[in-house]
């Protein structure tokens, strides 16, 4: 027996169910990881386009995090929320990173406390008779309850949609309206307009400028217009959930500047601190600053702003911006787009693809006329990726591909490559 399949059975016996579909089907133990490749307990070694789960921006254990992480280990851990020494150098790099009107921070530890974090706040905010929050559908936002409920996740028998309105996100490739972009007039924009912008008991649309657990999918040109021009007029707060994108994955700090929104809350979390658990609310003074938003403790809790975890957060963010890392994102992420089109192209299994700087999806199907999901496709594909030396993000009949940063062109041509044989060898299988 190897040591992985020793170490799988000996956890089994303990370890509750509910693992990732990646890591369930995968069947790996990583012992160890540097820059973009990741070794397992058996000496296998893997370039890793999950980077993590989409945190590792800067690689694994880059030494300048690792430095960073161990001298403030030996200083000081944890004081509630206290004021420490890097707090305030962490507030002004951020204030530097992000667009001038996000002015005010507050930090937490999950993407999903953060969203938390942000509903608090506007619902504090929100003018009487502002009852109700809108998301989008295919959204995701976390697995706590107010995360849960802004996107109707149900568990079990038990449902917990409460007070949120969903509108149409932007999936051209499988438009619920049966429609096509761009003779479509972007329709699901207007729905969106007058079903939650344009109502007078909506508080805020929520939502992911790219999202991201749906597959990547990318506003087209025409949607955020009209929507954000609607929330203006009537009052409605956007809050961009970009746990996912922030900190540069989209080839810009954030994701809501690539697509030409100004939110008035932003969540950030998975880029923010190389895989330590760190998140960070930013707001417009109007809304953060707001006297109802900052009661005693609203934005305190156990582990929020940690020396830890704001010690790699700064070392983190410090590199991005000093080695015009976002740059970077953008010129390999165009390389991205070349290669995986001409992929496209080549493989009818492949129904789409579809991206922003260093983030992509792949969608599997059946056949291209039909557009049938076809995950046992995406599984195979998966699998003979990962065996061949390469980790990908997979979910039901999409892969997700997201490298680190700092990943060189020859690491990410070869993986492309391993993914195409993949796909071929997949395709080929299911003949």
């Amino acid at each position: 027996m190897s040591r992985q399949a020793d170490l799988l059975a000996r956890e089994s016996r303990h370890l509750a169910p509910g693992a990732s579909e990646e890591a369930a089907l995968g069947k790996r133990v990583f012992v160890e990881g540097r820059g973009a490749t990741l070794r397992d307990a058996d000496g296998a070694e893997y370039l890793d386009f999950a980077a993590g789960t989409l945190t590792q921006s800067l690689g694994h254990c880059h030494p300048e995090v690792v430095a960073r992480l161990t001298e403030q280990a030996t200083k000081l851990w944890n004081v509630h929320d206290f004021a420490t020494a890097d707090r305030a150098v962490l507030c002004e790099l951020l204030a530097e990173l992000l667009p001038e009107h996000l002015t005010t921070l507050a930090f937490f530890s999950t993407g999903a406390e953060v969203v938390e974090a942000a509903l608090r706040t506007v619902q504090a905010v929100a003018e009487p008779g502002r009852n109700r929050v809108g998301a989008l559908r295919h959204g995701f936002h976390g697995k706590t309850q107010g995360a849960r409920m802004l996107v109707h996740w149900d568990i079990g028998d038990q449902s917990f949609a409460g007070n949120s309105v969903l509108g149409y996100a932007p999936y051209c490739y499988r438009c619920p309206l049966e429609l096509t972009y761009p003779s479509c007039d972007v329709k699901c924009a207007t729905l969106v307009r007058r079903h939650i912008a344009e109502k007078p008991n909506v508080s805020a649309l929520f939502f992911e400028p790219v999202l991201g657990a749906a597959g990547v999918i990318v506003p087209p040109p025409g949607y955020w217009e009209q929507i954000e021009a609607a929330c203006r007029d009537n009052g409605v707060l956007l809050v961009a959930d970009e746990v996912l994108t922030g900190g540069g994955r989209a080839g810009t700090f954030l994701a809501s500047e690539a697509i030409g929104v100004t939110p008035d809350l932003v969540t950030l979390a998975k880029g923010m601190a190389s895989g330590f658990p760190f998140a960070v609310l930013a707001g417009r003074d109007e809304v953060l600053r707001h006297p109802r938003a900052g009661s005693a403790g609203s934005t305190a809790s156990t582990f929020a702003a940690n020396p830890l975890g704001i010690a790699a957060a700064h070392a983190t963010l410090s590199v991005v911006s000093r080695d015009d890392l976002i740059g970077r994102v953008r010129h390999l992420g165009a390389m991205m787009d070349a290669r995986l089109l001409e992929m496209h192209e080549r493989h009818p299994r492949l129904g789409d693809v579809r991206g922003i700087g260093l983030l992509h999806g792949l969608e599997f199907v059946r056949d291209r006329h039909s557009r049938r999901p076809a995950p046992e496709i995406a599984r195979r594909v998966y699998l003979a990726a990962l065996d061949a030396g390469l980790r990908t993000a997979i979910g039901g009949h999409i892969i997700r591909l997201a490298p680190p940063f700092i990943i060189d062109e020859a690491e990410l041509l070869h993986g492309l490559d391993v993914l195409d044989r993949a796909i071929t060898e997949a395709e080929e299988a299911a003949a």
